[in-house]
């Protein structure tokens, strides 16, 4: 059974989605101002394990990711910059060209990793209709109030603001280091509605010409797509407070019902012990990492690989580690599906083996209990990577051929339909690369073995592996 660590209550819960069999999850998504980097990315790669896990125990999942186009001031405050036309500026380009042109780069590099597709990307530049009646239905229920053009939301009238992240408004009053705003009941209120004549992107609304709050756009978005509550929510835990909290005080104020049931949130991620800085020269974006030759599949594994309430600490070694457990399993894989498929063909015409597969099938069972287990226990991803590992030592050992090995294959190909690490992908290659290796094929099957070994060769150089298998040609990096 299924337990995740809910940061509301503070302790691991049994799940069991609202609706039996269906899952509504909101993963909060990019602000597309920038290349996303890798810290971003952990909390997608979470997300999408999570998503993955329980699809491969049966349930439907929809999840909805957002994608921020307005909105996001720097340092998450009501007043400022906002990220978009920072970046506007930055590049000398219109904000809604920025957005474009990131929110593209996001996809790519979802795809680029592995990630399954969400049901929906909305953009809040599509959403301002939406975010408008929530604010006016908000004012209408006396928890939002209007002044000088703009609309603020009044925690007085929601006892309950701090229950996600445990920061009281006592709490936070007397710690805080808030900037007066005469224009706010209360110093803690926060900007449903803004009002800004310097700000580029404008939408009329009933109090006049302004832009969203960053929170409200994820409230209108959520209950738009999955409804007044959700299943499971998601995010980095820099966005506990004030993002989340605030998103809770406007959807149940908005209403009247709970929220989100389940919330999720992936630690931080450092890199070399610490915190990811431009100015320590440790910063890294998903493509730097590509850049460096690094696969995909390596980045994704890294990624992946701490337990997503644990603070993650990024660096060359790691991913040089993340390398080599991938091409391990590949490898593992490649060879079983090479065994099976060379018994299949009449390569192999060794008479099958009663024993072997009873030994397979038992170590088939025995890992699948185990990783099972280990990610019902809030995705404890470490026990079922080193139960997948402890798998491939064994099997090597038995060395097995014919349906033990199809069966090998078979499992696998369902391990890694929450993982999605084991397969090559040829979009690792350069097109020259692919040619080459094409090229070498064809060489062989015409039996012009100079051509095939210079061209093995010359794959060699490039750091590419080929075999020869009764399946055909198969690559790996060295």
């Amino acid at each position: 059974m299924l337990q995740l660590y809910n940061t509301q209550s503070k302790r691991k819960e049994t799940f069991e989605p609202l609706r039996p069999g269906i899952v509504r999850m909101y993963n909060c998504g990019p602000t597309v101002y920038s290349d996303p980097h890798i810290g971003n990315f952990r909390a997608f790669i979470f997300a999408d394990l999570l998503r993955r896990y329980l699809e491969y125990k049966g349930l439907t999942v929809t999840q909805v990711m957002n994608l921020t186009d307005v909105g996001h001031i720097l340092e998450d405050q009501d007043e400022g910059e906002d990220r978009m036309e920072t970046a506007a500026k930055r590049e000398n380009k219109d904000p809604w060209e920025i957005a474009r042109r990131y929110a593209n780069v996001f996809l790519t590099l979802v795809d680029r990793l592995g990630l399954r597709r969400a049901s929906n990307y909305p953009r809040a530049t599509d959403h301002i209709p939406e975010m408008i009646a929530m604010i006016e239905r908000l004012i209408a229920r006396g928890f939002a109030y209007v002044v000088n053009n703009a609309v603020y939301y009044d925690i007085s009238k929601f006892p309950a603001y701090g229950k996600l992240s445990g920061n009281t408004p006592e709490q936070l009053i007397a710690g805080s280091r808030v900037e007066v705003n005469p224009d706010k009941r209360n110093p803690l209120d926060f900007a449903l509605w803004k009002h800004d004549p310097r700000h580029v992107m404008q939408w009329d609304s009933p109090w006049g010409r302004g832009f969203p709050g960053w929170h409200i756009e994820c409230s209108a978005m959520a209950t738009k797509y999955l409804g007044d509550t959700l299943d499971i929510h998601t995010g980095g835990e820099d966005n506990i407070f004030p993002h989340h909290e605030s998103e809770i005080a406007q959807s149940e104020g908005a209403t009247s019902k709970p929220f989100v049931r389940y919330w999720l949130h992936a630690r931080h991620l450092l890199v070399n012990g610490e915190k990811m800085s431009k100015s320590k020269g440790n910063f890294y974006t998903v493509n730097d990492v590509l850049a460096k030759g690094y696969s995909a599949a390596a980045l994704r594994y890294a990624l992946m690989a701490p337990h997503y309430r644990q603070a993650m600490n990024f660096s060359m070694e790691a991913l040089d580690a993340a390398r080599n457990a991938v091409q391990r399993l590949q490898d593992f894989k490649r060879s079983m599906t090479s065994a099976s498929e060379a018994a299949r063909s009449g390569a192999d015409s060794t008479a099958p083996d009663a024993s072997a597969a009873t030994t397979c099938d038992e170590l088939i069972e025995n890992t699948r209990v185990r990783f099972e287990s280990a990610l019902d226990d809030d995705l404890n991803i470490s026990e079922a990577l080193a139960a997948l590992f402890d798998f491939v030592r064994d099997a090597n050992r038995t060395a097995p051929t014919g349906e033990p090995a199809w069966r090998m294959c078979r499992f696998l190909e369902k391990i890694d339909s929450v993982l999605n690490v084991m397969s090559p992908d040829s979009s690792e290659l350069t097109t020259e690369e692919a040619e080459l290796i094409a090229k070498r094929e064809a060489a062989r099957r015409a039996k012009d073995f100079k051509t095939s070994d210079a061209v093995r060769a010359e794959l060699a150089k490039r750091g590419i592996i080929v075999e020869d298998t009764a399946a055909g040609t198969r690559w790996k990096r060295s």
